[in-house]
């Protein structure tokens, strides 16, 4: 498998949960990474991005919430997920090999995806 997703779960309002992603050296990237979310009715979401240099990019819901970070030794993508709202409630994805430009990316142009972690939030 080229993209791991674990961490998923289900927590309370309030609660926190640490997603990881393994990346194959070949999909690990020295451009961005990305997670994204998808609830059932909603497009996919840019949650998170990071690139090779440590500059983050982080969509205006999680801000001040939820942490990425990248260890580019273990070829690891990870966010770190706090106060956590029902409306996280999502499948969570790892992205790899952004299509263009340099620095941290949300638009969804990256080349490879992992399967998914799901995360539930309860009230």
């Amino acid at each position: 498998m080229q993209l791991e997703e674990q961490g998923g779960g289900s927590v309370e309002a309030g609660g926190s949960l640490r997603l990881s992603c393994t990346a194959s050296e070949y999909t690990f990237s020295s451009g961005s990474m990305g997670w994204f979310r998808q609830s059932p009715g909603n497009v996919r979401e840019g949650v998170a991005a990071m690139d090779y240099v440590g500059t983050t990019l982080y969509a205006d819901f999680v801000k001040g919430r939820f942490t990425i970070s990248r260890d580019n030794a273990k070829n690891m993508l990870y966010l770190q997920m706090n106060s956590l709202k029902p409306e996280d409630t999502a499948m969570y994805y790892c992205a790899t090999g952004f299509r263009g430009a340099p620095g941290a990316r949300l638009d969804p142009a990256y080349a490879y995806w992992g399967q998914g972690t799901q995360v539930t939030v309860s009230s």
